[in-house]
């Protein structure tokens, strides 16, 4: 994985030289965005199999964002998670590093290593190292779950609940492209993804978009 995550890196290190330049790069954009749960198996084989190999080829393309799937409550702090309440703390954790580091490069990376030892979150000692391995600084992501004794990130927390409820999204792991449900994984098992679930056939559709607004565009 560490390879991959590299590999993904430099991918858009050399994209970057080239793209920034182009007229109107960032309304070509393409949303993509994953609905998750921070403890949800599907949620890690999603991110790993799929969504992570994906931004390596396409990052510089696509207006990445991860949302997470629960429920607003008058009990449990305000929020529940499917998988209790050691998920919405992972949410928030999660939340906390795309909001301190907006750069997919580094959330991302970072929700993925958490994903992969899903069983251990929110374990601190598992949220230090993988904030040590993708340049997050652990006091800033403390003081930004605790901030206004936590109230702030239960506020993001819910928001997000609200954005996945929103697009009727209610499984985790639930990939939408442009606004539409692209493809679920759920059940350890893939659906609604009649233009395939391959990396590739994921890329190849947000180059069809990205192509049809340079076009539109005059790019």
């Amino acid at each position: 994985m560490l390879v991959t995550f590299a590999a993904f890196c430099v991918t858009v290190i050399i994209q970057d030289s080239f793209d920034d330049s182009y007229p109107d790069y960032y309304s070509r954009r393409v949303p993509l965005e994953a609905h998750i749960m921070s403890k949800c198996p599907d949620a890690r084989d999603c991110l790993r199999d799929l969504i992570l190999p994906t931004m390596q080829n396409v990052s510089r393309k696509v207006d990445f964002k991860l949302s997470y799937i629960g429920q607003a409550s008058d009990f449990d702090d305000g929020v529940q998670c499917m998988h209790g309440q050691t998920e919405c703390l992972g949410n928030i954790i999660e939340l906390c590093a795309a909001s301190l580091y907006p750069d997919p490069k580094i959330y991302l990376g970072f929700t993925m290593c958490l994903s992969n030892e899903y069983k251990r979150i929110p374990n601190r000692k598992l949220v230090e190292e993988c904030a040590l391995e993708h340049g997050i600084s652990i006091k800033r992501l403390n003081d930004c779950v605790v901030d206004d004794n936590g109230a702030l990130s239960v506020d993001r927390l819910r928001e997000s609940f609200n954005r996945s409820a929103a697009a009727g999204v209610t499984k985790s792991c639930t990939v939408r492209l442009n606004g539409q449900t692209r493809c679920i994984r759920d059940g350890g098992k893939w659906s609604n993804c009649d233009a395939g679930h391959d990396p590739e056939d994921l890329v190849k559709d947000i180059m069809k978009l990205w192509n049809a607004k340079s076009t539109e565009l005059g790019a």
